[in-house]
């Protein structure tokens, strides 16, 4: 007969299965949150679970750890709203690199931008789950329905009310070489200070979100408008740009800019765009979501 499986060997066989669907876990996850800390925590628990589970009884493992990471990422979904109640300004998800990983490990890149991101903060946990499984992990609704533990009819509607809020709100956005372009050119007229220039690239509606959790020098509150905006953002061109180099990143899927101050990443901005112009100026400076950003810039 041969000899049984160590202890130590059960376990490594557990790691290099749970390391083959890292990725995956942490992209459900950080979909779920927008936070990477908040999604590293998931993935951490999963593990933990995945540890303590009945292994030789599971078909499916991808399938096991996803629902525990979604089911985990639901009940987290809740507690993080809360505490955004207390957060000093507007906030916004959490930068991600994805130079190497462009669909952060799902079949699609879907529900990472931060247009999409921050749409799917309007969802409930259960809808944005299963957007989420459907819309970037390509799951099927009866496995959906398992995971959120609902009926395949409900699954079916939770996608399709998902669906449904966010194409109300969406637009056509534009290339991204395009918007690298209009990010080149927001930078250019914004270092100057040109509001007239900074007008003619903005849409009529833009929203300029600062996410700096008291930071110095972070705005509290957005500004809306195109006028407001290019004031706003010409207002503080004599200082704010000084003693600054900026850098590119490509995060969430798209290009930002990174104002590097002494060698530490002090903003990250990127936008959000349609055939119309700039929608949204996305600025992040607190500095808690900035260390990822500063370690992958470097």
């Amino acid at each position: 007969m041969p000899d049984e499986l160590s202890p130590a060997d059960g376990l490594n066989d557990a790691l290099e299965t749970f390391d083959a669907h890292h990725r995956r876990l942490f992209g459900v996850a950080y979909r779920m949150l927008g936070s990477v800390s908040d999604a590293e925590d998931i993935v951490q628990e999963t593990w933990i679970r995945w540890q303590g589970a009945e292994r030789a009884g599971i078909r499916e493992p991808v399938a096991f750890l996803t629902t525990i990471a979604t089911r985990l990422s639901i009940n987290a979904l809740t507690s993080a709203r809360a505490r955004r109640e207390t957060y000093v300004g507007p906030w916004l998800p959490e930068p991600v690199n994805t130079d190497d990983d462009p669909a952060l490990g799902a079949e699609r890149a879907e529900a990472l931008q931060f247009a999409v991101l921050i749409m799917l903060e309007k969802l409930t946990p259960t809808e944005r789950a299963a957007y989420v499984l459907r819309e970037a992990f390509d799951y099927p609704y009866p496995r959906i329905a398992e995971v959120i533990s609902v009926s395949v009819v409900s699954a079916r509607q939770l996608v399709s009310r998902a669906r449904a809020h966010l194409s109300s709100e969406r637009r056509i956005a534009v290339a991204p070489t395009a918007q690298r372009s209009l990010l080149e050119a927001f930078l250019v007229a914004a270092r100057k200070g040109d509001a007239a220039q900074l007008e003619k690239l903005f849409a009529e509606e833009v929203v300029s979100y600062t996410d700096g959790n008291g930071a110095k020098l972070a705005a509290r509150i957005p500004v809306i408008g195109r006028g407001r905006v290019a004031s706003f953002v010409a207002a503080f061109a004599h200082h704010f740009w000084t003693g600054k180099t900026i850098g590119w990143v490509h995060v969430n899927g798209q290009p930002a800019a990174t104002l590097v101050e002494d060698g530490v990443v002090t903003t990250m901005v990127t936008i959000t765009t349609s055939g119309d112009g700039i929608r949204q100026l996305l600025w992040v400076m607190s500095p808690d979501k900035l260390r990822h950003v500063t370690a992958l810039s470097a």
